[in-house]
């Protein structure tokens, strides 16, 4: 005996269709923001703080 597929009225269908939208431009608007960001890291130069030494990188003294 095989069930019978599941029905959904169109309130429902039509809030899923707009969760699927909303879904879709905030995966747009992700992938823009880290391209963005990606573009910004290449054009900048490379930050000199990262070959200083750290704090903990020196032995303390007595």
């Amino acid at each position: 005996m095989t069930r019978p597929n599941p029905t959904f009225s169109d309130a429902a269908l039509a809030k899923a269709a707009a969760r699927r939208a909303r879904e879709a431009a905030a995966l747009r608007e992700n992938l823009r923001k880290r391209k963005a960001q990606a573009r910004a890291r290449q054009e900048q130069p490379p930050s000199t703080a990262a070959a200083q030494p750290r704090r903990g990188d020196q032995p303390a003294e007595a």
